[in-house]
């Protein structure tokens, strides 16, 4: 069989069956990642992403080759999740670049575009690393584009493709040393083989099928109210910070519970940050000021709110001045929801160790900010690339404070200044990032040899800043351990953020015994609620 023509059906056609492709290998992908935590992985990421693109083919109505392509570009970008995912978006960028205005294209075309694809992925890293996924795309369309040139046709520049990224991928433990260690190939690049192959064994049997409907697909989606908004008994959230001098967190904290739910009271002695929902705003307004002073005082009526849901009614954004900036985190775990949003931020994107929000996502939440800047705190090294994204697809003032943890996330909010400009705010962010170390007390989801350390699925890890420092069988214990590992001299701060399998009495158990070994420093307890980390700990 031959294809000298590959039109925009074909590629269509192509595109699902990658997809499909990827959802059967998606764990055996997964397992090739070399971290062993509970982390958003690279194949669930992959799929995702290219997920995303099938159904804006499945939503478009587009007959020619350049245009199937910008929609797949598109699905790609806007569901981009995790590092993996981002740089897939800019080889499916490239190749729709590559494709541009045209009605299909022939073998040169096809090696062309995927060359295209390449040298946008690479121009999209700030610092490539060979032997990930992009070396296994650029030795792929090299293989392409000497298959063209030797007079190849759809078929064979799609084999040679295949074949030239299935050697790169090979070599790529050679390539990386961690790769090496741990026994396994580069997982991204396994996932790119993946979707080559999936798409030339579709491209083999396209000439005896009909055309792709690519017809829009309507949907009817009914809302509902989430049962616990049908009745709000503390309908009036208010936010507001107090500057004094020798604040008391826990004493206001006391006075404020009786006076409502969802209570949170943070900060220093000279400012606290307050979080309430109440039936009667006059007490918490008391309380406040007989301590301090007031300042960004927000008072919104949530049954209004409701109504407007109900409705169908979208509210108008808050009329804000031209430097006011908006922000946008990502979290996962109410308590570190609601610790994010008592530090001012004004969207929560879902998401981080367990699940990398995508592009989209990020997107949205900044859509829905009024204010015309906004900064992104992705609070995820797997998420920075995605949130970098969102910069062209808005016409907001977007910018990205490259937090790489949660803890990095909150120190960088409580040292933003409502009096600064946008550049200046993301630079005092990012600078107030390296003045926290992350410690994260999780388990062990696969065999792995990494970092000298022998684990097996089900130990405890004790990672700091990224690494892991220890392995152990026991949370708590591992937690005393790796705390040990953060303290210096320097330290004076160690909040505990506990998750949502950890007991009140075990973390405070665990907060007493850090407190005992280390009597000259502040430790405090946050409920952090957050899903599979037993603990999240910042050291200051």
């Amino acid at each position: 069989m031959t294809m000298e023509i590959l039109d925009a059906a074909a590629f269509a056609r192509a595109m699902r069956a990658a997809v499909q492709a990827l959802a059967d290998n998606e764990e055996r992908i997964n397992a090739l990642n070399v971290f062993p935590v509970p982390d958003g992985d690279t194949g669930t990421n992959m799929f995702l992403t290219l997920r995303s693109a099938e159904k804006e083919l499945e939503l478009g109505s587009a007959d020619s080759l350049g245009a199937v392509a910008d929609q797949v570009a598109m699905g790609c970008l806007m569901g981009a999740r995790g590092n993996s995912g981002v740089i897939l978006s800019q080889l499916f960028r490239g190749l729709a670049r590559g494709w541009e205005g045209m009605q299909e294209t022939d073998a040169d075309g096809l090696a062309a575009a995927m060359q295209c694809g390449v040298e946008t992925a690479y121009k999209s890293v700030m610092k490539p690393v060979e032997g990930t996924i992009l070396t296994v795309a650029r030795e792929g369309a090299l293989s392409a584009r000497q298959a063209a040139e030797q007079g190849a046709d759809v078929l064979g520049v799609m084999q040679a493709a295949c074949e030239g990224a299935e050697r790169a991928l090979q070599r790529t433990p050679e390539m990386l040393a961690v790769l090496k260690k741990a026994g396994v190939v580069d997982a991204g690049g396994q996932g790119l083989v993946v979707i080559l192959e999936g798409a030339q064994r579709e491209l083999r049997q396209t000439a005896e099928r009909p055309v792709a409907d690519l017809a829009p697909r309507q949907s009817k989606v009914d809302f509902h109210l989430p049962p616990e908004l049908e009745e709000i008994e503390f309908p009036y959230d208010i936010q507001l910070l107090l500057i004094g001098d020798g604040l008391e967190a826990e004493e206001l904290r006391e006075q404020l519970l009786p006076l409502g739910d969802c209570v949170l009271v943070v900060g220093t002695p000279q400012m606290l940050k307050i979080h309430i929902h109440t039936d009667n705003p006059a007490p918490v307004m008391e309380a406040c000021v007989q301590r301090g002073e007031m300042r960004s005082i927000e008072i919104l009526n949530m049954r209004e709110q409701q109504e407007a849901l109900l409705n169908g009614a979208e509210q108008a954004p808050a009329p804000v001045a031209d430097n006011d900036i908006g922000i946008v985190a990502v979290a996962s775990g109410d308590g570190l929801t609601e610790v994010l949003r008592s530090l001012g931020a004004h969207e929560i994107v879902t998401g981080g160790q367990t699940m990398n929000p995508s592009t989209k996502d990020l997107l949205r939440a900044v859509q829905q900010v009024p204010s015309q800047n906004v900064i992104i705190l992705p609070n995820n090294k797997n998420v920075i690339l995605a949130a970098e994204q969102v910069v062209g697809l808005t016409d907001k003032r977007v910018m990205v404070v490259p937090s790489r943890s949660v803890p990095q996330g909150i120190m960088a909010l409580m040292s933003l200044r409502p009096d600064l400009e946008l550049e200046a705010a993301v630079q005092r962010m990012t600078n107030a990032c390296s003045q926290v170390q992350t410690g994260e007390v999780t388990y062990a989801v696969r065999d792995s040899h990494l970092e000298d350390n022998d684990i097996q699925a089900g130990d405890i890890l004790g990672i700091v800043n990224g690494h892991i420092a220890v392995v152990g069988k026991d949370p708590g214990d591992v937690l005393q351990e790796m705390v040990a590992n953060m303290v210096n001299a320097d330290t004076a701060v160690i909040t505990l953020y506990y998750g949502s399998d950890v007991a009140l009495a075990e973390a405070q158990a665990r907060q007493e015994a850090l407190a005992n070994s280390y009597p000259d420093l502040e430790v405090e307890l946050v409920r952090g609620g957050q899903p599979l980390y037993y603990y999240i700990v910042a050291v200051e």
